[in-house]
């Protein structure tokens, strides 16, 4: 959703945006392509991989754009870092580049034998195929249900500890086959694959996922301008449904349980308004030239209230 993104932000204005899931480029370039000679970007990302990438992709543009190896959880720390105080307009996008789904050695693909990793910064934090030695089956269970809206989650993580007490699981192949022989009718008669929601169940624990959001989302507003837009697409419901929560709370001017702090100005108008109701999703052109769009929802939002 692209061109949507580039809409919503206003980029035909000119200004100073914030990609903070820059991966290899492909809004940050929209965003040039589709601007005045003057707006500058910062694109952000926590995979140094594919923030290499995106330096090469962007060099005609490197005048105006600033990168930073950084997660969007740590919004207001990275832009300081920057000596930015406030952006024009941020996006988000949620799911992982076909890049890091393509590149062997990341392990986040089902569909081919690969190393069992599933960290977008390899060097940081612990692999999947560690993090399944040593987690306890409870709290795999959990992870299961919680994060990938598993209903077989108790049945695969007994299946799973039971496997890795023979041999520990070394690849994502060895993972995505045991799951579809544990889960009743395999894959047959399924929308999609059986390992798909295991697989993004442990890929929201492996980097934290959730907390990012949500820590984004307690940040956000403070970094951008008056009538700033923040664009965010999320990709499952877990994601859309904290997103979706955020907005009405700060468009009803409540104070949010996660800390979002002053969401009133001074004199009782709302900071944050909704730029449309309800989400907005890919067109069956896109879907049909990108199947993983089908499932993304687009959110837009605007910081009002006051211009200072």
């Amino acid at each position: 959703m692209v061109q949507e993104v580039v809409h919503f932000l206003r980029c035909n204005q000119g200004g100073l945006f914030l990609d903070g899931t820059l991966g290899t480029g492909g809004h940050t370039l929209a965003i040039f392509e589709n601007s005045p000679a003057t707006t500058q970007v910062i694109g952000m990302d926590r995979d140094p991989q594919s923030l290499a990438l995106a330096r090469e992709r962007l060099k005609p543009y490197s005048n105006r754009l600033r990168l930073a190896l950084g997660k969007f959880g740590d919004l207001k720390e990275n832009l300081f870092k920057l000596g930015i105080t406030a952006v024009d307009g941020i996006v988000l996008d949620l799911g992982f580049s076909s890049f890091q789904l393509e590149t062997l050695g990341r392990g986040f693909s089902f569909q081919r034998e690969d190393q069992l990793d599933m960290r977008m910064d390899q060097s940081q934090g612990i692999s999947a195929r560690d993090w399944l030695s040593q987690t306890s089956e409870k709290e795999l269970e959990r992870v299961l249900r919680e994060y990938g809206e598993e209903r077989w989650a108790k049945r695969l993580a007994a299946k799973i500890k039971a496997a890795q007490a023979q041999k520990p699981l070394q690849t994502t192949r060895e993972l995505a086959e045991l799951i579809a022989r544990a889960i009743p009718g395999g894959s047959s008669g399924r929308r999609i694959h059986p390992a798909t929601r295991s697989f993004q169940a442990l890929r929201i624990r492996i980097n934290d996922e959730l907390a990012q959001l949500n820590a984004f989302l307690n940040d956000f507003l403070e970094t951008l301008t008056f009538r700033g837009r923040v664009c965010l697409i999320a990709y499952h419901s877990l994601e859309d449904r904290l997103i979706k929560q955020t907005f009405l709370r700060l468009e009803k001017g409540e104070v949010d349980p996660l800390g979002i702090a002053e969401p009133y100005h001074p004199e009782g108008q709302p900071r944050f308004q909704r730029v449309v109701a309800k989400p907005i999703t890919p067109s069956p052109e896109e879907i049909s030239n990108n199947s993983r769009a089908r499932g993304a929802k687009l959110r837009v939002g605007e910081r009002r209230g006051d211009a200072s």
